[in-house]
């Protein structure tokens, strides 16, 4: 799918690699970008269209799909995660809030938008994903829980949407230097680097994108006897 002329929503747009995934779209020639947020507020990029969406209200998420009944691709990027052990008290309580927003959401706005990118030809989505999709490490557990759950959800999209012509590229990638990974030493991914090879891949038709070497060595080693994922994965600086 090609940028240029598109009609582009992204959730999670306000702030950290959704609104750079905005800010890009717009460079990169599409007629309209939305941008989505549960503050409309606090969406500040000039040139988008502020749309108030909460990926966890179902009555927030149908009314996007009106409003932006023209959308040709959806980048699903709102994602929370909450540092801690998978043996800490409250560790079910981060899991439940993880899940409904970085699983469930991301289901919602993408049941709600497969319609209106039949209407329009096809189109996209892209789901920000991530290298915990596939390994865990001890103080992500629940979170890459509900990235590996995410995967499978995005894997069972692009086969229910192969019928309407709908790309869905699933992004795969280690840390990002964003809000979300702050208090985390260890080197980061700049969300422009991220950005750019995530629509470079969507151009070219790709399934899946792995943007980093983290993430690219950690899928060969799912095949791998013993499997990479039985243990906890350093990213090499």
């Amino acid at each position: 799918m090609k940028l240029d002329n598109a009609i582009v929503l992204v959730t999670g747009a306000n702030r950290g690699l959704g609104l750079e995934f905005a800010r890009q779209a717009l460079a990169a020639g599409a007629s309209k970008v939305y941008a989505g947020a549960r503050d409309p507020a606090s969406v500040t990029l000039p040139g988008v269209v502020p749309v108030r969406l909460d990926v966890n209200d179902p009555a927030q998420v149908d009314a996007a799909a009106a409003a932006c009944r023209d959308a040709t691709l959806v980048v699903n990027n709102a994602g929370i995660a909450t540092m801690g052990g998978l043996l800490d008290p409250a560790s079910i309580d981060a899991l439940r809030a993880m899940f409904d927003t970085n699983v469930s959401g991301l289901l919602r706005v993408s049941q709600a938008f497969a319609p209106v990118l039949a209407r329009n030809g096809g189109g996209a989505f892209l789901n920000v994903l991530s290298v915990a999709s596939w390994i865990s490490t001890p103080g992500l557990g629940a979170y890459a829980a509900t990235k590996s759950a995410a995967w499978s959800v995005t894997n069972g999209l692009r086969i229910a949407l192969q019928g309407q012509g709908t790309q869905v590229l699933g992004l795969h990638v280690g840390f990002i230097d964003t809000d979300l990974t702050r208090g985390i030493d260890l080197p980061k991914l700049a969300p422009a680097d991220v950005v750019a090879k995530a629509y470079a891949a969507l151009e070219d038709g790709a399934k899946e994108v792995l943007i980093d070497e983290l993430s690219q060595r950690v899928r060969q080693g799912l095949a791998a006897d013993p499997g990479i994922y039985l243990d906890s994965v350093a990213r090499e600086s």
